[in-house]
Formats: C-alpha cells, sequence, structure tokens
C-alpha cells in the first residue's frame, strides 16, 4: 500500500512540473520580452514541431549516394547518367502509386464543384486511349481499366506530366481542407453550406473551393468559413470575434505547423535514392552492399525460403513473355499489378522497379550530370510569383477556380516596396495609399517590367535560372533534338519492359502532355525541420535551452 502511495504521489508531482512548466512563458532570447501575452503586444512564439508526413506518405531519411551508380552497362549508350556524387535532403514519398481510385476520387471531387464546367473534367480525364495498339486487341482495357472496380487498386495511367501536376496541387488542398474542418479550424463538413447534405465544399459567398494558398493569405475567413476551434490572436489590433466569449480568433498560420507542405513530383535524384533505398544496407556511414536494383542481389527472383524463385518486380522477362506460363505465372500479371504488390523497399516503398514507369519533376537533359549542384540536384526551376490583385492589402489575384494566378517571376531577389509597386504600375500618394491594380494585375507593358528586372539585377532577367546554357530561347529545340523544355525525366521500369530498366539508374524522356499505358506516377513532398528521421540509439550532442532574463 505504501508503494503504490509513493508511486501515485510520483506521478502527480511530474503532472504538476509539466503544468508548472507550461503555464511560464518563454521569453525572447534577444530582448526579454514574454511571447505568447496578449498584454505586453502579442508576441507569438509557435510550438516547434517535427510534423507528421501527409496522408500517403512514408517518411525517407536523406543523405549522400553516387547518382547513377547503380548502373553496371549502358545499353542504350545514350551516356545520359554518369556516375556523381550527390546529397539528397530527408522528405516524405507516397508509399505506393497513384491508384485509379485516388484519380477517381479527384474526378469526382471536380464534378460536383464544377458541375458545369464540362472542360475542366474533359481535360482531367486520363488518356485511356493509350491501350490501343494497331495489331493488339486491347479495346476492354480502354473501356474497363480506369473505371471498373476490379482495377481501383492499379495504378493510373494515361496521365500526362502536366495532370500529374495538376493532381498534386488538388491533393494538397483537400488534404489541408479536411485538416481544418476536421479540427474546427474551419466550419465542419457536416455543417459546411448550411447542412445541406451532398452539398460541394465551397467557400461560401464566392462559390470557389478550398486553395492553401489563398487560405494562408487571409482571403478565405469570415462568416460560413470560420470554425468553432480557432487560433486565439494575441495581437492588440486583434477585434472581437467568434471565439468563446467573444475572444478574437484567426485562421491558421503556416507558423502553427498544422498544414501540411505541399504534395509535389519528386526530382529525379530523390526518386533514385528512394528506389535504391540503401539505408538497409548502411551502418555507422558504411554501406556493406551495393545495389543493382530496389532489392539485394543480381537477380529479379526471390532468395527467401518462403518466396524463392518468385519474381521481385511486374516486369517483362523476355519477348513476348509478359506473365509466364498457364498454371504458375511468373509475376501473376499480364498487364499492371496492384499498387501494394510485390515486397516493398527497405524504405517502404512498393513497385520502385516495374508495374508502371513514373513521372518525375525534372527537365530532361543528357548532360544533366555534368551541370547538377550537388546537393538537391533538379533541373527543372521555372520561377513564378503571385500575381497581387490589391498591393495595398497583399491580396492575390484569384482566377475562375479560386487558385491565385502566377506569373513569371521579374526578379532574382527581393525588390523594394516601390520597385514592386511599379511592376504592378502603381505608386503610393502622399497618404502611403495605393490604387488598386489594373485587372489583369500587371501595367505599363511588359517592356517596363523587363526595364525595371534589367535595372535592378543588372542584365536580363530570365524566369527560367537553369544555366546559361538552358534559357527560354528554344530556336534549335525540335530542329536538331527532339529534347525541349517540355521533355520530362520517367523512371523505373514498367509491365511491358525487360528487367534492364529497372534499375533505378536509368532514365527516359517523353513530352509533358503526352502520356503512356506504361507511365504513371507518385508523389512526394519536402521534409521541413531536422533532417534525421530515426534518432533513437544514435548519439546526439545536447541542446541547452536560453537563460530566462530577469530584470532588476
Amino acid at each position: 500500500m505504501k508503494i503504490l502511495f509513493t508511486k501515485t504521489a510520483l506521478v502527480l508531482l511530474a503532472l504538476g512540473a509539466v503544468v508548472s512548466s507550461c503555464s511560464k512563458h518563454e521569453q525572447s532570447q534577444k530582448t526579454g520580452i514574454t511571447y505568447n501575452d496578449k498584454t505586453n503586444g502579442g508576441y507569438v512564439r509557435f510550438r516547434q514541431t517535427h510534423p507528421s508526413p501527409g496522408p500517403g506518405l512514408v517518411p525517407i531519411e536523406g543523405g549522400t549516394f553516387v547518382m547513377g551508380g547503380s548502373a553496371d552497362q549502358d545499353v542504350a549508350y545514350d551516356y545520359n547518367n554518369v556516375r556523381r556524387r550527390v546529397t539528397v535532403p530527408s522528405f516524405y514519398m507516397d508509399e505506393t502509386e497513384v491508384s485509379n481510385q485516388d484519380w477517381l476520387d479527384y474526378l469526382h471531387w471536380t464534378a460536383i464543384t464544377f458541375p458545369q464546367d464540362h472542360e475542366l473534367y474533359y481535360d482531367a480525364l486520363p488518356d485511356t486511349l493509350v491501350w490501343r495498339k494497331p495489331l493488339s486487341y486491347n479495346e476492354p482495357y480502354v473501356d474497363n481499366y480506369l473505371r471498373h472496380p476490379a482495377f481501383q487498386d492499379y495504378p493510373v495511367v494515361g496521365v500526362t506530366w502536366d495532370q500529374a501536376q495538376d493532381y498534386c496541387q488538388w491533393r494538397t488542398d483537400r488534404t489541408n481542407e479536411n485538416i481544418l474542418r476536421e479540427s474546427g479550424k474551419m466550419v465542419a463538413w457536416k455543417d459546411l453550406n448550411g447542412g445541406k447534405k451532398g452539398a460541394p465544399a465551397t467557400e461560401t459567398g464566392s462559390g470557389q473551393p478550398f486553395n492553401t494558398d489563398i487560405y494562408l493569405n487571409g482571403q478565405m475567413k469570415g462568416a460560413g468559413v470560420d470554425g468553432k476551434k480557432m487560433m486565439p490572436d494575441l495581437s492588440p489590433n486583434a477585434q472581437a470575434g467568434t471565439g468563446k466569449g467573444g475572444k478574437p480568433v484567426r485562421p491558421v498560420r503556416m507558423e502553427d505547423g498544422i498544414l501540411k507542405q505541399g504534395y509535389r513530383l519528386p526530382s529525379e535524384a530523390e526518386w533514385e535514392y528512394a528506389a535504391l533505398a540503401l539505408a538497409g544496407n548502411t551502418q555507422f556511414e558504411n554501406i556493406d552492399d551495393g545495389k543493382m536494383y530496389p532489392w539485394n542481389g543480381l537477380g529479379v527472383r526471390s532468395a527467401k525460403s518462403k518466396t524463392r524463385g518468385l519474381i521481385l518486380a511486374n516486369f517483362k522477362r523476355g519477348s513476348g513473355d509478359n506473365a509466364g506460363v498457364g498454371g504458375y505465372l511468373n509475376d501473376k500479371a499480364d498487364i499492371t499489378a496492384p499498387v501494394r504488390s510485390f515486397a516493398p523497399n527497405d524504405f517502404g516503398l512498393y513497385n520502385m522497379a516495374g508495374n508502371v514507369n513514373e513521372w518525375v519533376a525534372d527537365t530532361y537533359r543528357q548532360t544533366s550530370f555534368e551541370e547538377f549542384d550537388d546537393f538537391n540536384p533538379f533541373r527543372g526551376n521555372e520561377y513564378t510569383n503571385k500575381r497581387l490583385s490589391d498591393p495595398s492589402k497583399g491580396l492575390y489575384a484569384k482566377d475562375k477556380y479560386g487558385r491565385p494566378i502566377k506569373d513569371p517571376a521579374k526578379a532574382n531577389k527581393k525588390l523594394k516596396y516601390s520597385e514592386l509597386l511599379a511592376l504592378q504600375g502603381q505608386r503610393a500618394d502622399s497618404t502611403g495609399a495605393v490604387p488598386a491594380a489594373p485587372a489583369n494585375g500587371i501595367a505599363n507593358g511588359t517592356a517596363a517590367n523587363a526595364q525595371l528586372a534589367t535595372k535592378n539585377s543588372g542584365k536580363a532577367f530570365n524566369p527560367d535560372m537553369r544555366g546559361e546554357k538552358d534559357t527560354v530561347n528554344a530556336a534549335l529545340y525540335g530542329t536538331t533534338t527532339l529534347v525541349n523544355n517540355h521533355s520530362k525525366v520517367y523512371k523505373g521500369g514498367s509491365w511491358n519492359d525487360m528487367a534492364y530498366w529497372l534499375n533505378p539508374s536509368t532514365r527516359r524522356f517523353m513530352d509533358q502532355d503526352e502520356s503512356s499505358a506504361e507511365i504513371g506516377f507518385r508523389c512526394a513532398m519536402t521534409l521541413v525541420g531536422a533532417p534525421e528521421i530515426y534518432p533513437t540509439g544514435k548519439p546526439h550532442y545536447g541542446v541547452k535551452k536560453a537563460k530566462a532574463f530577469k530584470s532588476k
């Protein structure tokens, strides 16, 4: 009995210590001002977090590796992936390829949110005609592959690079909207649009759906949008709101760490690093065995006792052999296979070899290996800025779907405020007020904008900043070569490819608005904060807390 009392007392003391420590406001390390205190101006220090991945993603701890190093031969003599050591930061990646069911979710949302916009729905449809071949009877796949329930867990195909990019943006907005509505930061699903059953999720008043950028810029709030559990607003300029007792509240900010970073296509370096998954063969920074495929060994069959001899991926063993002999099919698939088929690699990713090739974000160049940076290499940076509809209020211009309009970047550095206004064709008057922006968000013509950009950078600015030999001047592309700025990389091998293409180092390209029955994709997401994902059991230097300032 005495022991039980002692343990209970210790628990209560520990809880008391936690509560008391939480009740003390932290101070600025440089000024001594107390944070999160509405009496001194409401300076806010947000809770430091290491956010969890978004739905469907798994964490990939980054590091250094030899890009192109898993290839033992260059069968096509392309000389386009020569070995070079690079570093990939930690990131998140989809556990599986995007499936038909995932894409049908996207199509359904499009249909209910914009029921009269047939062009938007048509543009989102995959090209099911990719199954048609002059000398093959694939017509059943044209009609059934995307929509029949039997194929719902199979990877979506017939999707262009552009369509994959649009899906990533849509997925970002739906994920963040769901987080806000489920947590009460926005109106809950059941109360949306006055509680009407089946009503599409639109912003009350404007009829436009949720967009992460527009929300974070404070352009989605007020009656019909604000939830019952919004964030408290400690600013002295805040007005009484809908909080308990009329306390001021505000929408979620990026600093709160609640919303997810945007879904996107992985870079080529990220994809190759994740496919190899050398982390499974690493101890104390030493790699004990290299890889040719996402699994160990030089073969394509399992060496484990329970699955010995089974094919490890969905690919084409040889000419005319897509499935094996009836009665004992080798990879259990004739075309694609469900996205969770076969064993995952050491990062927990399925089908990083075979099943379908996968789009990555990079623009293709044969000589990328000569021009990449060695940290987080990527080719494809075409910089844009969100257009301001009213610079005096910092409001973004929106298209008819509620998304921010983006224009080519005007300069390679932060402009002075007066220069920013000049690019918008405006000038503050003597009171500091700024007239409304013109309808298209840009005035004085592109010539004036170019002159200002040249003045600030010292040379003509080009928003396509991929290197001096890769500008927007594409006069020769298409004449002397099929490679141009629309050529995008895909990797991984497919159900209709030989084993050579299963090697993560191999790379091919196709135009960004073309599609194939052999190409799908998966999404990635940037990881913010410390790169180490699994710190348990590893030595660390301790991080000391700052001493509190005491004024005398």
